[in-house]
């Protein structure tokens, strides 16, 4: 997959000089050597422990199988209690090797594909033109509604030290044959399994040699390759558990809600398939407090987003509710993926430019309207997007977690220099905007959804790296 940057050595002295040892430096030496026969192990559990007292925010790394870092590293304090679980963590962390993976065992690089830069290509980039893909939502289509320059697709993401493997869509094809790759979540997963499915039909060009259906409440969306007899899929599941928003077409809930344990109220819609790829943030982020419902929806006429209910709820922290359904998706993946044969992946949250304040921009209501250019600042973080919620998703992976094989795509930080390829008010509008609006484009801009062909084409050539390359 990776092609190393070739490394700096230093030049060697053209004179050896031999030294003799003085009868103190040897018997210092062989001190030592005894020393570390008899308390090697000791020596090395007490490093080991100093270690787990600063713990870094680092995915893909030591709480993901297979993965590499991501280039987000955040101080957090260790519980009392982390020294004394480690040993059970490490009995229980998931070791096969991972399906589909075409590098060999003794490959022993590391690349943290993550953590990088954008490099401008005009040669090779878009990976697809717009018009060639009939299966981009006019709400991402933004060249058809009136962009007028295209820079936001000519951008290349070049990881430090090492190079991604070219997509090539006949090869993924010929990996899934006979297999389900399947996206669950929420808009966002929506544009993902989009690109994909644009990405894939340079190894499908005939219309006859694929179908795309969609089910009448929207929910499940199926891309089949017919040659192949593979499927690429999207369910709509915004929170995975059951919710109030699970209607595909009609979700504008205020009063948003979970049931606790109903991962299965979805999940049966999820079984047997090869590939699976989650995602879900955005919805959760409505306040410092999120509602979790402990009995079953009262649906009344069936349309499955009424906030009506007689079950008792709870009010808990945004990212206690976001665990417990992380939680609750891994124990899934434990019940239904048998982790020699199929892959779990999880996309990292998708952030917003909708505070221009944040990359020093204009104030009184700027957002990513009219912006072309990317954010420069490597640091950048940006207000919308909660560390807390990365947090969240640590603990688990390091903790219950850790016997899944999840791969987790931290698109995040990329994701947050590219203020540049959001949709904005290049898209088909739900409702006309107003005369009011069209004064003000900032008003009515879309900052959360991206264009395609562009960067959502990233996330998928990074979750090709992944599958293949782990």
């Amino acid at each position: 997959m990776k092609v190393p940057l070739p490394p700096l050595h230093s030049p060697s002295s053209p004179v050896a000089k031999k030294a003799r040892l003085s009868p103190f430096v040897l018997l210092l030496l062989l001190f030592l050597l005894l020393f570390s026969f008899l308390y090697g192990e000791d020596l090395r559990e007490l490093v080991g422990r100093q270690a787990q007292a600063r713990p870094l925010l680092q995915f893909n790394a030591a709480n993901v199988v297979g993965g590499d870092g991501n280039g987000i590293e955040m101080p957090a304090t260790a519980a009392p209690e982390v020294v004394e679980e480690e040993e059970v963590r490490k009995t229980k962390r998931w070791r096969g090797r991972l399906p589909f993976a075409a590098n060999g065992d003794d490959e022993d690089e590391e690349c943290d594909v993550f953590s990088g830069s954008w490099v401008r290509d005009e040669e090779a980039r878009p990976l697809y033109r717009e018009a060639d893909c009939p299966y981009i939502p006019p709400q991402l289509t933004c060249e058809a509604h009136g962009r007028p320059e295209t820079a936001y697709q000519r951008w290349r993401w070049q990881p430090h030290g090492c190079t991604l493997p070219a997509f090539d869509a006949a090869a993924m094809l010929e990996a899934l044959r006979g297999k389900r790759v399947m996206f669950v979540g929420d808009s966002l997963g929506r544009g993902q399994f989009t690109s994909l499915v644009c990405l894939l039909l340079a190894a499908v060009p005939d219309p006859a040699a694929r179908s795309f259906d969609m089910s009448p409440d929207q929910q499940h969306s199926v891309f089949t390759a017919v040659e192949y007899n593979a499927t690429v899929e999207f369910y709509w599941a915004p929170f995975l558990l059951q919710s109030n928003a699970d209607n595909a077409a009609v979700h504008r809930i205020s009063d948003r809600m979970v049931r606790r344990g109903s991962i299965a109220h979805h999940g049966r819609h999820w079984e047997g398939v090869d590939v699976i790829v989650f995602n879900t943030y955005l919805w959760w982020c409505t306040g410092l407090q999120f509602r979790i419902l402990d009995g079953p929806f009262d649906v009344g006429s069936g349309s499955g987003n009424t906030s009506e209910t007689t079950a008792t709820s709870t009010w808990v922290s945004t990212e206690e509710a976001y665990a417990m359904a992380f939680r609750e998706m891994l124990q899934w993946a434990r019940e239904y993926m048998d982790f020699d044969r199929t892959r779990v992946f999880f996309t990292s949250m998708s952030p917003t430019h909708g505070k221009s304040q944040d990359w020093g921009g204009a104030g009184n209501g700027g957002n990513c309207y009219g912006e072309t250019e990317m954010i420069g600042d490597p640091a950048y973080w940006g207000s919308d997007s909660r560390r807390s919620v990365m947090r969240a998703i640590r603990d688990v992976l390091d903790g219950d977690g850790a016997d899944v094989p999840l791969t987790f795509l931290n698109v995040t930080q990329l994701s947050l220099y590219r203020k540049d390829a959001h949709t904005s008010v290049y898209k088909k509008q739900w409702t006309p905007p107003t005369p009011e609006q069209l004064a003000d484009p900032r008003s009515y801009a879309d900052c959360v959804h991206w264009c395609l062909p562009g960067l959502q084409d990233t996330w998928n050539e990074l979750l090709y790296a992944k599958l293949f390359y782990p």
